[in-house]
């Protein structure tokens, strides 16, 4: 049996050397669908780990509540799409923060709203500047690191904001300008605190901390009116009992809120980002218009095949006539099939994370790579190579010796 299959690989590789261009171009088809399929899964999975990470680093003990849509998942991708505040029909409300605060098990709660807006600082004028209502307890949740400065407290709260770093450079031409005022819906705010810059622009928070501009939520609610909360994240005294937390809290807001359980109370593992949903339909979508070129490449594979068999049809009559049974050619063209398809799968991995290395230069996504994503790949292209290899294999096997020596190229 192994002498036959060394037979069959043999004949293979002798058949592929001899139309190198041919055979190239053929896996290059397969290669593309394979590249692409590598892109879209390590760009998927560079975000998740990202979000991951940023939740393990935080620690364990965080609790993230967060508004949900009843609305129907495309109907909330189209307005996600089309709308500036995806939290517009948000139902949490900063009285909510305040009474998860006082929970037993709870060590810290803090709402989180954006707004988009202007700030002028003199002539200097930064439009559709992000806005980040939130309350002096958030640094307890999440740890921001400052630059120069303090986060803002209880005391200095109606007058005081904190920026982050780009934001500070844009406003004020100098990394540290606390200490100065600027203008935002003509009130006049104190600058006490700058953000150490922060490389990771993508986290479970959905805000940009480098553009950001950090004022106490109750004012940003007086300034902006009808004001929406995006999260509520909740920092627990404990984590041995994180569930049974998180489900108190749940409790606790709909008898709260008259029953209203329209919100979602997630922690661990479950934390995401905020527009997950919508990246993870996104990369389907792109997916399959990866998985349709590789089709097209197994098409391709098909077609090539198919040139062969009808190339070496004389070659099969002989081998039949010498006692080849039509399972051996069988064997023989889909040994071909599947070498092509594999060469190009292999192409397409090395081509694929090429492509995410290129990215990752432009964008603050790290080429994930997993030995997963590799498997999944590699099993996508001996299926390829089986499907679209079997009837062209099967063409040869069923040819009639007699009437395949008569042919000749």
């Amino acid at each position: 049996m192994s002498l036959l299959f060394r037979t069959h690989f043999r004949l293979a590789r002798t058949s592929i050397k001899e139309n190198r261009t041919r055979s190239f171009l053929t896996c290059l088809g397969i290669a593309i669908g394979i590249a692409s399929i590598i892109l879209i899964l390590s760009l998927t999975g560079s975000i998740s780990q990202l979000i991951s990470d940023e939740v393990s680093d935080i620690g364990s003990d965080l609790i993230v509540v967060r508004p949900n849509t009843t609305k129907d998942s495309m109907t909330s991708i189209i307005e996600e799409l089309t709308s500036s505040n995806s939290f517009q029909k948000s139902n949490l409300t900063i009285s909510d923060a305040d009474t998860i605060s006082k929970l037993s098990q709870v060590s810290a709660a803090a709402p989180i709203a954006l707004s988009s807006n202007t700030i002028t600082e003199g002539d200097n004028v930064i439009e559709s500047t992000t806005i980040l209502g939130t309350t002096p307890s958030f640094t307890t949740i999440e740890p921001l690191t400052l630059r120069y400065g303090s986060f803002i407290t209880d005391k200095n709260k109606d007058n005081s904001v904190v920026v982050g770093h780009r934001l500070s450079l844009l406003l004020f031409n100098t990394s540290n300008p606390v200490g100065r005022t600027l203008v935002f819906r003509d009130k006049r705010f104190i600058v006490v605190g700058v953000l150490e810059e922060i490389n990771e622009s993508i986290n479970f928070d959905n805000v940009d901390f480098d553009n950001a501009l950090i004022m106490d939520i109750n004012v940003l609610n007086e300034l902006v009116g009808a004001l929406q909360i995006q999260q509520i994240n909740v920092r627990v005294a404990t984590t041995s009992d994180l569930e049974s937390v998180a489900e108190n809290i749940k409790t606790t807001l709909v008898n709260k809120n008259s029953g209203d359980t329209n919100f979602s109370v997630a922690y661990g593992d479950k934390i995401t980002h905020p527009a997950s949903a919508l990246l993870y339909i996104i990369s389907g979508m792109l997916a399959v218009v990866a998985g349709i070129s590789l089709i097209v490449g197994g098409i391709g594979v098909m077609n090539i095949m198919l040139v062969s068999v009808a190339e070496r049809t004389h070659e099969i009559g002989i081998r039949k006539a010498v006692g080849a049974s039509s399972n051996n050619i069988l064997a023989q063209f889909m040994f071909e099939a599947l070498i092509l398809s594999i060469l190009g799968g292999f192409l397409g991995i090395i081509l694929g994370y090429v492509f995410a290395f290129l990215v990752s230069i432009i964008t603050p996504f790290t080429p994930y790579i997993s030995w997963q994503i590799i498997v999944v790949t590699f099993v996508t292209t001996i299926i390829v190579g089986i499907i679209f290899g079997i009837y062209p294999a099967l063409k040869a096997a069923r040819k009639n010796p007699i009437d395949s020596l008569k042919h000749y190229r």
